[in-house]
């Protein structure tokens, strides 16, 4: 896809003073009742521009900026449907392997606590354990991987290369996820990297670079420099990660004003700078504002027990809606033609995103009475009194009437606070936090049965 978003945007110096990011107050008793969510279709944005320092380049860009578009919104209806279609196949495969695998492991642990208990020996069991824990990553991964196209996979090797020769060896598979949204892989592009600025061989034009592999050095060698401009020190930085993830699209000047303007990425900030810059330049749009949440899709985190037992695939893509206003991208991909009340329209999205409802995780609901009953039903429920883990649906029941008035999805339980990521909460994607126990807590559905 083509995107004018490689190129470092031309800004005055100045000093940078990160704000320091206050932990979010009790969330106070609620009044409102809540029984829906929503979302749009995320389609790719339209063709992606840079700002250029130089006159020069930003001619250069004018030249070409209405054929870039046209080409990338073909390709992106295009990609769309592949997308939809890889993902509901792969992802099924994905998870039914994973429990499989983690079902498999939990009956030979049992097994083995037995034969230990009866004198076979706790070494023993230490040695066993450690392979029955390894064959579950081996298998797990392998799975896992089916949601990445083959020609990622194919790619890996390389990437793996390039990644530890710029410094970030930990972000591989940040790096696959980047490579899946931009090009599935395909082509002699496959990092979309012809207009970055540490592209030298090729001209800075869109599809100019005929060498995968070049492209693949060229495009970890950029997000490198974005990791760097974004001050992320690990993948498990994630307010830090999204930011340089949005900067690989936008084009590195945006990470800049991220920062300077609002202290780092949101939905909501990605959006602005995407209008400001196609309006500063004329164009019919910039870069993807949706990008985050769209690579989320893909990446799993890099903690694979991370993603089977604290879920936290869903929690990040949730994380990355924070700022969202209004929720019209939920509801309206629920399939409602107006607003609707839509905070379970939110979880159902983001569970979506994950591939949960593909696979019978979790249900698609509009309706939280809807979505307890499901989870009740099928054996996943937990009352108010459960200490959830990350992921986890966490259900409120405002009034105590007994019927849930409002839904959300847990980010982290610690302390004895209940840490959640909520939509439809005063209109928009909010961060909470709730006592453990608090009488309005219904209760929670679980991701994984117990």
């Amino acid at each position: 896809m083509k995107r004018k978003k490689k190129q470092i945007l031309s800004y005055l110096p100045f000093l940078v003073i990160p704000k320091t990011q206050k932990e979010p107050t009790l969330t106070p008793q609620k009044t409102i009742r809540h029984t829906h969510i929503q979302q749009k279709a995320a389609g790719y944005a339209a063709a992606s521009k840079r700002m250029a320092g130089a006159a020069a380049i930003q001619k250069k860009q004018a030249d070409y900026a209405i054929r870039a578009s046209k080409q990338m919104a073909v390709r992106s209806a295009k990609a769309v449907g592949e997308t939809a279609q890889t993902a509901k196949r792969t992802t099924k495969i994905a998870v039914r392997g994973i429990i499989a695998a983690v079902k498999a492991a939990v009956s030979s642990i049992k097994a083995l606590m037995t034969f230990a208990m009866a004198g076979g020996g706790l070494a023993t069991f230490l040695i066993i354990i450690v392979g029955v824990i390894g064959g579950v990553l081996l298998s797990s991964n392998s799975q896992s991987a089916e949601s990445l196209s083959q020609e990622v996979l194919d790619h890996t090797p390389v990437i793996q290369r390039y990644a530890q020769e710029y410094g970030i060896s930990e972000y591989v598979q940040v790096i696959q996820a980047i490579m899946m949204q931009e090009s599935r892989g395909q082509g002699n592009d496959p990092m979309q990297a012809s207009e970055c600025p540490f592209n030298t061989r090729y001209p800075n034009s869109p599809d100019a670079i005929t060498d995968p592999e070049y492209s693949i050095q060229v495009g970890i060698q950029y997000y490198a420099y974005c990791v760097q401009e974004a001050g992320c020190t690990s993948p498990q930085d994630l307010d830090k990660l999204k930011l340089s993830i949005q900067g690989y699209n936008f084009g590195n000047g945006y990470i800049s004003w991220a920062i300077r303007n609002h202290g780092g990425y949101s939905e909501a900030n990605a959006l602005q700078f995407s209008q400001e810059q196609a309006a500063a330049h004329g164009w019919s749009g910039y870069g993807d504002p949706e990008y985050v949440p769209h690579v989320m899709r893909y990446y799993s985190g890099g903690n694979l027990f991370a993603g089977l037992f604290g879920n936290n695939q869903i929690v990040s893509v949730a994380m990355a809606q924070v700022g969202n206003v209004g929720g019209q991208k939920f509801w309206s991909w629920y399939g409602f033609p107006s607003r609707e009340e839509w905070c379970a329209c939110f979880v159902s999205w983001c569970a979506d995103q994950c591939g949960l409802i593909t696979s019978g995780a979790v249900p698609k609901f509009a309706s939280c009475p809807a979505g307890v009953e499901w989870f009740r039903s099928n054996g996943k429920w937990k009352d108010s009194t459960h200490s959830p883990s990350a992921g986890t649906i966490i259900f409120f029941d405002w009034d105590g009437d007994g019927v849930s008035d409002h839904v959300g999805i847990v980010e982290k339980c610690e302390n004895g606070r209940v840490y959640t990521v909520e939509g439809n909460s005063g209109d928009a994607v909010r961060q909470c936090i709730y006592l453990l126990g608090n009488s309005q807590i219904l209760g929670y559905g679980l991701l994984i049965s117990k």
